[in-house]
């Protein structure tokens, strides 16, 4: 049996042969795994909505240091998925609270004594069955036009382990393949595939049938091959995690600004 993930974490030949880190803050744990230029770091943690949440972003502004330098002056965030399903609509709801700055002129950033904001631009471009576009088409004519150093792309995942859903975050250079969190993946979304630098920000979601079955019976029950599983308060976990997600990468973009100016402008 293929048991689906799209963790690195989950992925067996990740985990025997290239974790370079495991690192445990409190309750939250960040586990680093490399294979040649690819790195994907995995932030684990508990209930997000019965526990503080200030560690969480901390660690998740932390880690985005790790890919986001000095040097990136441009960025263009991304949040992926279909906002009509909300197991899929956290890359969209993230996307939302980003500020975005690149229509912001220098003499409006030295009035507001602004002046080393960065240019950040923030699309949320559907799915190819709401627009007859492929996302991938949508990001790379729009990347064409802004020349980002950096494109930003937020997504829903899928797990193999309901333990993960929604406990989860993957961030990697490596990319992401549109729709793999509801079983209808589309282009991937690569520097290979756009022609830009590519970090890729994903929460696992929804977890395939089968893969219950086989972790409770530990046999391949053929279940419903199209069925996937998410929790019952994902509307909840969805609006939370993205209110997470959207500060951290917030403050990641604009480490010269003030934090409080920052959530004042969103």
């Amino acid at each position: 049996m293929s048991i689906r993930t799209d963790l690195a974490a989950e992925r067996e030949e990740i985990k025997e042969n290239h974790i370079s880190s495991i690192k445990k803050i409190g309750n939250i744990s960040i586990l680093k795994a490399e294979e040649k230029e690819e790195k994907y770091i995995t932030i684990q943690f508990h209930d997000i909505l019965k526990e503080e949440t200030e560690e969480l972003s901390e660690i998740i502004i932390n880690v985005l240091e790790e890919f986001i330098n000095k040097k990136i002056e441009k960025v263009f965030v991304v949040g992926l998925g279909n906002p009509d399903m909300i197991s899929d609509a956290i890359g969209v709801k993230t996307a939302k609270k980003i500020l975005a700055t690149r229509h912001i002129t220098s003499l409006f950033k030295n009035t507001l004594e602004l002046k080393n904001l960065k240019s950040v631009a923030v699309l949320t471009p559907d799915v190819l069955g709401n627009t007859g576009i492929e996302t991938a088409e949508i990001i790379k004519a729009a990347a064409k036009k802004i020349e980002p150093d950096l494109i930003l792309v937020i997504d829903a995942l899928a797990a193999k382990s309901p333990d993960r859903l929604f406990k989860t975050i993957q961030i990697t250079n490596n990319g992401i393949s549109p729709g793999s969190g509801v079983k209808n993946s589309r282009k991937e979304i690569s520097e290979k595939t756009i022609g830009f630098p590519v970090l890729a920000i994903g929460v696992p979601t929804v977890v395939d049938a089968n893969s219950i079955a086989f972790e409770i019976s530990g046999k391949d029950l053929n279940y419903r091959p199209d069925l996937v599983v998410t929790p019952k308060d994902v509307d909840l976990l969805t609006e939370k995690l993205s209110e997470i997600l959207s500060y951290s990468i917030n403050i990641s973009l604009q480490p010269d600004t003030d934090r409080e100016i920052i959530l004042d402008l969103v």
